[in-house]
């Protein structure tokens, strides 16, 4: 084996579990980078919107959450905190998207929830729930969609430096654990070891 064929073997790659989606099978309301948006997460399969408030995530998730049922004739189920629920209901009915393609409920209910697998895809509003590592909700929401074909996280918190939650959002989504995305991606910051930076 040369260098480089030794090389190749190293390169990470996204296996893509999504399908293409044309611009006019999204809904008419979504702006065009909104819809550049979901036609992403569509087409990777998993993954996460981190976009600011204000800019559209629910009818992102929303839009999302009717391609992927109209592709696998099978519900999305969309998490959501309590107050948000009614809200996007009304999003969906204001906007022209049958509440038929999707379930919504708050996360507290997710314990209640017997055939996870009735949903070929989940959305968690706010999601960046997922930042308490060691709480029990964070584990049963990884754990319990951890063979759901498609999944969506939508939050507007993220940042460099919140290694935790993007760490969560990793492992949710599959890509890699959140101890495999400390090592690659952070270093401790000087003596502490309790704090992680960037690597450069």
């Amino acid at each position: 084996m040369n260098y480089q064929d030794f090389l190749d073997t190293k390169k990470k790659s996204f296996i893509e579990s999504g399908f293409e989606i044309n611009d006019n099978q999204l809904n008419k309301n979504l702006f065009d980078f909104q819809k550049y948006a979901v036609k992403i997460a569509l087409k990777k399969g998993k993954f996460a919107l981190f976009f600011d408030c204000g800019l559209g995530k629910t009818l992102m998730q929303l839009s999302w959450s009717q391609a992927v049922f109209n592709h696998t004739n099978k519900k999305v189920l969309i998490l959501a905190p309590l107050a948000v629920v009614e809200q996007t209901k009304d999003e969906a009915s204001k906007f022209g998207i049958s509440l038929d393609c999707f379930d919504i409920t708050n996360y507290d209910q997710l314990k209640n929830i017997e055939k996870i697998n009735q949903y070929s895809g989940v959305v968690l509003d706010e999601s960046s729930i997922l930042k308490g590592r060691d709480g029990k909700l964070s584990s049963l929401i990884i754990n319990s969609f951890k063979n759901t074909p498609y999944k969506l996280a939508c939050t507007a918190t993220p940042s460099p430096n919140d290694h935790m939650e993007l760490g969560q959002h990793s492992e949710f989504l599959g890509a890699m654990s959140y101890l495999e995305m400390l090592a690659m991606y952070f270093v401790h910051d000087g003596g502490e070891t309790s704090k992680w930076r960037l690597r450069k």
